[in-house]
């Protein structure tokens, strides 16, 4: 009887050959059974251990740390699952260095060239939830991959296309912006600091007269630089409030309400107060005045 192991991905299978290996199993186990109910007349005969075979290396149980190295060695480097090569490294002030080439580089950018790279400066949302929400809104988005530091990978059919992604932004998510850059080479996965972010708000009591392009630029900018309305308020099918998209710069104060001061006919102004609510806020660090990360968290 011959024993053989295989290595597999993380795992070893065990491979007995011929059909001795289930008869010694059951023998065994019924000579167990025998020795609980009464003591055997006479003792079994003791049993070969069987042959182990490593690859189609010979092994002995009892001799496994006289198993010649080179032979295993050989039988690594002859094996049809094996597809890279060793590339010696240098050894420079006690530090192992390794070179790559401008072809070895070309060749690995390649399946990355429509890459955008994006992290969200808030709560990292679900994976699924995300994915099947890019899939809708971004057109030739092909996969989305995701790494332990909170940052995304959105590869595009094209190039034309994750650059329309990009420069179409800012883009939010539940509330929370995304930032996004094009992959290139040798990026480091490195959150920035932020002094600015882009965040939804509701203007609640606005007057209709002023749900028009230059109405709502004039209030939001009392809260921080206007970028664009919703389909909604553009359409003016809810007029419960404006929801507009701004720029806020982390040094200026969120106002709870914005006073417009109405012209009348007689060459005077009448005061109206607009409420301001803002659906999503990023934490904000005290000690360094940036956004994306509480002042427990802040470095410094």
């Amino acid at each position: 009887m011959r024993i053989f192991f295989s290595i597999g991905d993380n795992q070893i299978v065990v491979i007995a050959a011929g059909s001795h290996y289930s008869d010694v199993h059951r023998r065994s186990s019924s000579r167990c059974s025998a020795s609980t109910a009464a003591p055997a007349a006479t003792a079994a005969p003791a049993k070969s251990l069987p042959e182990l075979f490593f690859g189609n290396i010979p092994l002995n149980p009892h001799m496994a740390s006289k198993i010649d190295e080179d032979k295993i060695t050989e039988a690594f480097h002859n094996s049809t699952r094996k597809t890279l090569n060793y590339i010696p490294p240098s050894v420079q002030n006690g530090e192992v260095i390794v070179r790559s080439s401008i072809d070895m580089i070309h060749k690995g950018s390649h399946r990355w060239n429509t890459t955008a790279v994006g992290y969200f400066l808030g709560k990292k949302p679900y994976f699924h939830h995300l994915n099947e929400f890019v899939h809708s809104i971004w057109p030739g988005v092909r996969d989305v991959k995701a790494t332990s530091n909170e940052f995304f990978f959105f590869q595009f059919e094209t190039i034309a296309a994750m650059e329309d992604v990009i420069e179409g932004g800012p883009w939010l998510y539940l509330g929370q912006p995304i930032v996004l850059q094009k992959w290139e080479p040798g990026m480091v996965l490195r959150k920035l600091e932020h002094t600015k972010v882009p965040i939804w708000i509701k203007l609640r009591h606005l007057p209709v007269e002023l749900w028009t392009t230059e109405g709502l630029s004039t209030v939001a900018s009392g809260i921080g630089r206007p970028l664009y309305p919703d389909a909604i308020t553009r359409a003016c099918t809810r007029l419960d409030f404006a929801r507009v998209c701004v720029m806020l710069n982390v040094s200026s104060k969120l106002p709870k309400y914005v006073v417009i001061m109405m012209p009348n006919e007689l060459g005077g102004e009448s005061a109206c107060k607009v409420d301001v609510e803002y659906e999503w806020l990023p934490p904000k660090s005290t000690g360094c005045s940036s956004l994306g990360h509480s002042t427990k968290e802040c470095p410094l």
